[in-house]
């Protein structure tokens, strides 16, 4: 049975920096991998997503530049980096598996998150 679990959440200050972990557990190593955030009154946000491999990425516009998504394959885990967080990164972050990926025109996407873990919050102060 496929399950994550993220961890690795917690308060941070504005300019700070977190590292989220999603471990991996059953048959994952062929799913693409994505993060998701739900806010408080906002409409749930995918913000990163990472091939099975890892050898393709995409980003939301919010978080590109600032978060990067990886994945260690021999450790069942893929990590969210966040750098430079804002309080508007607030929000429970979850990880979950991707059922959908594209490559069309050359940039990869992933849609059609499933099997989310429970969350993490992360809570950004000003």
């Amino acid at each position: 049975q496929v399950q994550l679990v993220e961890s690795g959440g917690g308060l941070v200050q504005s300019g700070g920096s977190l590292r989220l972990s999603c471990l991996l557990s059953g048959y994952t190593r062929d799913y693409a991998i994505g993060w998701f955030r739900q806010a408080p009154g906002k409409e749930r946000e995918d913000i990163a997503c990472i091939s099975s491999g890892g050898r393709a990425t995409s980003y939301s516009k919010s978080v590109k530049g600032r978060f990067t998504i990886s994945r260690d394959d021999a450790a069942n885990a893929v990590y969210l980096q966040m750098n430079n967080v804002a309080p508007e990164d607030t929000a429970i972050y979850y990880c979950a598996s991707a059922e959908h990926v594209s490559s069309f025109g050359g940039k990869f996407s992933c849609s059609g998150f499933f099997n989310e873990g429970q969350g993490t919050q992360v809570t950004v102060s000003s």
